[in-house]
């Protein structure tokens, strides 16, 4: 055979040859849509969120949620459940990176990103999750502790995920008793 023609011949299936392991490296970025969230919600007796210089905790006591060391206010009626429920609705979309130094650009590293952590029996930590805002309201960035791998969910709750004791809880409402003044005759 002419030598033009096994060069030719060599250079297409070089091309063909780096086009499917394109295809195959690519298909780590495809839309998985996997649950975001794997722990079983029984399992969780504390919950922390930390951001910059700010944290709560929210503990499970008798099977009521509190605010640690916070005795003025109670937990608003079912804003930790809210919170679960958010976070095992969201799905992770795709894998937008794996190199730790691009934590920074999707504000998951650990000075700018919003760290949420839930606890179990024992003080064993269940999972660790550091959520950083994305360009699109409407969707944010997650990764986990150990895990180098940044996701993008299809769900923003990053509005969720607040240090204010406020947000979390309210003043307990008294009721005041008013005796009956009224004079029978």
């Amino acid at each position: 055979m002419d030598k033009k023609v096994i060069k030719g011949i060599l250079i297409v299936a070089l091309l063909a040859g780096l086009y499917f392991l394109n295809i195959q490296k690519q298909k780590e970025y495809e839309n998985t849509e996997i649950q975001f969230l794997n722990v079983e919600k029984s399992l969780i007796k504390k919950i922390i969120i930390s951001s910059a210089n700010d944290a709560i905790e929210l503990t499970v006591i008798d099977s009521s949620w509190v605010i640690s060391g916070n005795d003025s206010l109670i937990i608003k009626q079912n804003v930790v459940e809210n919170l679960l429920a958010k976070l095992y609705d969201i799905k992770k979309e795709h894998k937008v990176t794996s190199k730790e130094e691009k934590w920074g650009i999707y504000k998951v590293d650990p000075p700018s990103g919003t760290h949420l952590a839930f606890i179990g029996d024992g003080g064993n930590t269940l999972a660790y999750y550091v959520f950083g805002q994305a360009s699109e309201y409407t969707k944010c960035y997650v990764r986990t502790d150990q895990n180098k791998e940044v996701y993008l969910l299809n769900s923003n709750i990053m509005f969720q995920l607040r240090t204010d004791p406020n947000f979390w809880g309210e003043i307990p409402k008294t009721e005041i008793i008013i005796p009956d003044t009224t004079v029978i005759e």
